[in-house]
């Protein structure tokens, strides 16, 4: 419960700061997503406007003789702008995993839903030479919404600050600090990521990450992933990654998937 005031307060703190100046055009804009990778944009995606972000993902671990697969197919997140620089976050993952002892497939395949992500992020910062563009993001992951097989011990909460800096025309760089607490575990971990992404052309971008987090009670866990997007048009977007982690745990992540804008309300002259 301390963590889930916490990031009540943070919330409203961030809130009290807001200034609800005229209205940035987003419409005739580019799509920002907050995939492929794990650093999420600093920008929210506009008022008025519904965002999905979808995908499937493949994960392998191993530990001496035994493997575990994890597949994901539907990385849902959905996105509804209600103010310019609010919105809120909706999210839910249909999981199925499978163990392997020295190569030899069990019976006792796992699926179902992963808890549900509820969440809000604010625009807290416009980017101003060295000041970078910030926001300020917050998820609950309730208990009850999982599946049997899928129900963590504790309820999850998560917080971060994500920021990002441009470098140039097509260069630029994303970064977010945070913590998360619950699953299986009522400690805290601190979480970062590092993302410098590319565009190769006004289509195809690529981007190159770090990301991890720092538990209280156990070792730190680190990974890496690279990957490539397309812009079809403005309001969709495809992409691939793969990566694996640089300490012991992950050895293996694959994915794809696209992101798709829904302008629902008319923006006002």
């Amino acid at each position: 419960m301390k963590a889930f005031r916490y990031i009540l307060f943070m919330l409203s703190l961030a809130i009290s700061f807001l200034t609800f100046s005229q209205e940035v055009d987003r419409h005739s804009l580019p799509l920002i997503t907050d995939r492929p990778d794990a650093t999420e944009a600093s920008s929210t995606v506009g008022k008025g406007i519904l965002q999905f972000e979808t995908g499937g993902l493949f994960e392998s671990y191993e530990v001496g003789n035994i493997k575990t697969e994890s597949y994901t197919f539907n990385t849902m997140l959905v996105r509804y702008g209600i103010l310019d620089n609010l919105e809120l976050r909706l999210g839910w993952d249909f999981v199925e995993g499978v163990t392997k002892i020295n190569n030899n497939k069990l019976d006792n395949v796992t699926s179902g839903l992963s808890p549900l992500l509820l969440g809000m992020k604010i625009d807290i910062a416009k980017e101003n030479r060295a000041m970078p563009e910030i926001a300020l993001i917050g998820h609950v992951f309730p208990i009850f919404s999982a599946s049997t097989d899928y129900r963590p011990e504790f309820t999850g909460i998560d917080f971060r600050l994500s920021l990002s800096h441009t470098l140039s025309e097509k260069s630029s760089l994303g970064y977010n600090i945070g913590a998360e607490w619950g699953n299986d575990s009522p400690e805290a971990a601190a979480i970062y990521t590092l993302a410098y992404g590319y565009s190769i052309t006004d289509k195809f971008g690529m981007y190159a990450e770090l990301y991890g987090d720092l538990p209280e009670d156990s070792s730190a866990n680190h990974y890496w992933d690279a990957g490539f997007t397309y812009l079809a048009s403005n309001d969709l977007q495809f992409d691939t990654y793969f990566g694996t982690s640089l300490t012991e745990g992950q050895d293996i992540l694959i994915g794809l998937g696209l992101s798709y804008r829904v302008k629902t309300t008319k923006k006002l002259k």
